[in-house]
């Protein structure tokens, strides 16, 4: 095909009349296929089904004898921690093994922070007044709604392949003590699908904050989610931030949402041993335990860490041909019109699609007419708002390669027309 860019404008406007009458047709098909969020399907979700097979008296006592069952152990069983520490090459000392959602443990550092200040901060982030956040962007949204909600301004940092701009990290973070926090997702970024690089790394542990309460929020959401031969490699950030004596600069979480059950995994935080033991003594006041019968489920389910890869390489399977399928499906029908660009992640739920300016709200909007769901143009930003109005998150993880297939070919059509519109206009 030829690049829309090279066309003249009568050109245009003739695949533009051909175009809303290929998008007619779709509508006339009565889809209703959602790709607005990073859910795993069902049959990924069927995959784990055996874990609610285990032995029942596997899951009453752990390595130490205590009764899963009963109250306590507020940090989390042994085996878990041990079993989270491999994962993410910490001592168990570092982690603390909470309930099934790691965003809700982001939530819950950020309002202590508010009420109680954090390790060796001088005050209550509540009693200092306006704050800020960084956020590389495009992001997850759900980040950005947090800090949102305790009315923290938020301001984006550009993603490249390497990571977020630390060029512009280092000048806000440095010289702004108001600035007390940044949103990263460090491997297989949401949406985007980059790893961030070494030098990104040792560049987040090199940073000397002008705030004695500055965190990085390191949500390490897919950590184990490759799904191609070739997994990207993230340096550690307790290694990197070792050299200079900044352990206590990290929030680092995880959880199984995406490798087991969402509803009912187990998820974790890790930090130094000064934060844990911070956070260890407001939490106590918040629960007295979490669940352990679940802890002791999943770690006699996957027991390892190379039990957890295996795991994964089966989900894999499934995941692999869905991001194809996405993949292709834009090439063959976007490739030479000039008109966005895309990744291609080695893991991840996501891929994210960059359009010309003004076009995304406009694609989703006729996405949505034909019966194809999309995540809402401008929520991989703060606030929603898109500065270019060009940024598209795409899930494939949810619907089968037959709905994607059909997905991405109202999407492509969409694209074009929302492409051609803003350049005849």
């Amino acid at each position: 095909m030829k690049s829309y860019l090279k066309l003249t404008n009568e050109e245009k406007k003739a695949e533009l009349e051909a175009l809303y009458g290929m998008l007619e047709a779709e509508k006339a098909k009565g889809y209703k296929l959602d790709m607005s969020r990073g859910k795993p399907a069902p049959d990924q979700l069927d995959m784990s089904m055996d874990m609610l097979s285990v032995a029942p008296e596997t899951m009453i006592r752990s390595c130490k004898g205590t009764d899963a069952r009963n109250y306590g152990v507020l940090d989390g069983l042994d085996e878990a921690k041990e079993l989270f520490a491999e994962i993410l090459g910490l001592s168990p000392n570092n982690i603390i093994v909470g309930g099934q959602s790691s965003l809700n443990l982001m939530y819950d550092c950020i309002i202590r922070a508010f009420v109680f200040g954090v390790y060796g901060g001088s005050k209550p982030w509540g009693q200092q007044g306006k704050l800020k956040f960084l956020c590389p962007v495009p992001g997850y949204d759900r980040h950005f709604r947090i800090t949102e909600e305790f009315g923290i301004e938020m301001i984006n940092i550009p993603m490249s392949p390497e990571g977020p701009d630390m060029a512009l990290v280092k000048e806000y973070v440095e010289n702004d003590p108001a600035v007390k926090g940044i949103w990263c997702v460090p491997k297989y970024s949401n949406p985007q699908g980059y790893t961030y690089s070494a030098e990104t790394v040792k560049a987040f542990a090199a940073l000397k904050p002008a705030a004695d309460d500055f965190r990085i929020f390191w949500d390490n959401a897919y950590i184990v989610h490759a799904f191609r031969e070739k997994d990207d490699e993230l340096l550690n950030i307790f290694d990197a931030c070792a050299e200079y004596g900044s352990e206590d600069m990290v929030y680092e979480f995880m959880s199984t949402s995406k490798v087991t059950f969402p509803g009912s995994g187990v998820a974790v935080i890790a930090a130094s041993e000064n934060n844990v033991k911070f956070i260890l003594k407001q939490m106590g006041v918040q629960t007295i335990g979490f669940d352990k019968v679940n802890q002791l489920r999943h770690v006699n389910y996957l027991k390892d860490a190379e039990g957890v890869k295996a795991h994964m390489e089966k989900l894999a399977e499934l995941m692999r041909p869905k991001f194809d399928c996405v993949v292709n499906t834009l090439s063959e029908n976007l490739g030479d019109l000039e008109i966005g660009k895309w990744t291609n992640p080695n893991g991840g739920y996501f891929v994210c699609f960059e359009g010309l300016p003004g076009t995304a709200k406009r694609c989703v909007g006729l996405c949505a007419e034909a019966g194809v769901k999309l995540t809402g143009a401008g929520a991989p930003f703060p606030y929603g708002k898109d500065p270019e109005d060009s940024t598209i998150r795409i899930a494939p993880s949810f619907p089968s390669v037959e709905q994607l297939s059909d997905s991405i070919k109202v999407f492509c059509i969409c694209q074009r027309i929302a492409a051609l519109e803003t350049l005849i206009s």
